[in-house]
């Protein structure tokens, strides 16, 4: 029997004219033809209906415009890191992707074992072919202030109350949670890289007035409702007070929406409120020790780009093994030299891509 004897169907796809031979195909041969098919079917059709970027633009500002959206706390947050570090939120890169449209975002587990899980996330611009991919541990662990209900734990460890608290194995929603928690930081990192900077800055700026506006418009309103939401996390009004220097009733505009974006990195995990009052404790101090010094303070020397490369290896371990976190790598680095913003915000970026492998 020929060849052509063989051939049931002829399909014309990016690799040329194939063929269809009449054998018995095994499982894995299949599922690598469907997925074979699905990637060749999405690139047509972002070949088929290319995006237009004036019409992103208009589609994506309207969205943050919408005050239920803005006021999203995942839609923007703002890092307690030396004096701030602000940023969009996974919230608006999800708004974003789709309205950008031919923008593919992949998750698959690549390893997995007792200890820990190992996601691949990828995002890719259909249009110019651009995979931006990243890899995310989830460990399946949780710390809790007890053990186990048979007295059990993986390890124990001082907080900063000097009370134990204990590494336990995680609940199958604990993962979850984790995990979830974790791609999500992915996708929102790896999408920012997509997203044209001109239209982030748009939006952020969009996010930030329509805030500052509706904190002017009813400030009262604005005070009780923060107080409120910072009370669901277990922030008490007077934490909100010490914060700010003063009452809460007497809080401007500005640190009303200043205080929104910490919310939203609490809620997002990216923060917490000791870390919080740690950098205003150090801020105050900085500030404190310079006005009761009557000399002139000896001025730290700038970190130098060649510096900070030959450093960051070990700068970025400490990180990555937890020896220090972000606050303190900073507060450490700048007790013999200055960091710039942007070598501040790269060592910030080093606390999500320690999780990965």
């Amino acid at each position: 029997m020929s060849r052509s004897d063989n051939v049931l169907a002829v399909r014309e796809d990016f690799g040329g004219t194939s063929t269809t031979l009449a054998v018995q195909e095994t499982a894995s041969s299949a599922v690598a033809a469907q997925a074979k098919a699905m990637v060749e079917a999405r690139y047509v059709m972002a070949m088929r209906k290319p995006r237009q970027w004036a019409q992103v633009r208009q589609d994506l500002l309207k969205e943050c415009r919408r005050p239920s959206f803005a006021h999203n706390k995942s839609a923007y947050y703002r890092k307690p890191i030396g004096q701030g570090v602000e940023g969009l939120g996974i919230r608006f890169v999800e708004v974003a992707l789709r309205c950008m449209t031919n923008v593919l975002v992949e998750t698959s587990m690549i390893f997995e074992d007792d200890s820990k899980e190992v996601h691949r996330v990828s995002v890719t611009d259909l249009e110019s072919n651009v995979t931006y991919p990243l890899d995310v541990r989830v460990t399946k662990t949780v710390e809790r202030a007890k053990p186990d209900s048979d007295g059990s734990y993986i390890s124990v460890r001082k907080n900063s109350q000097n009370r134990n608290v204990y590494t336990v194995p995680g609940t199958e929603d604990d993962i979850l949670n984790k995990r979830a928690a974790q791609v999500s930081k992915a996708i929102r990192t790896l999408g920012l890289r997509i997203i044209p900077g001109d239209l982030q800055d748009e939006a952020e700026d969009i996010i930030k007035s329509i805030r500052l506006d509706e904190a002017a418009r009813d400030p009262d309103g604005e005070r009780k409702r923060m107080a409120d939401a910072f009370g669901e996390i277990g922030v008490k009004a007077t934490d909100l007070a010490e914060y700010l220097g003063h009452g809460l009733d007497t809080c401007s505009p500005a640190e009303i929406v200043n205080l929104r974006g910490i919310y939203g990195a609490i809620c997002n995990g990216e923060s917490s409120w000791k870390s919080v009052m740690d950098n205003k404790a150090e801020q105050t101090g900085k500030t404190s020790s310079a006005t009761e010094t009557t000399s002139k303070p000896k001025e730290l020397p700038a970190c130098s780009a060649d510096d900070f490369d030959k450093k960051k290896t070990g700068w970025r371990m400490a990180i990555e093994t937890e020896a220090k976190t972000v606050n303190d790598l900073i507060a450490m680095i700048q007790t013999k030299t200055t960091l710039t913003a942007d070598q501040k915000l790269e060592i910030a970026s080093w606390a999500n891509k320690g999780s990965a492998e």
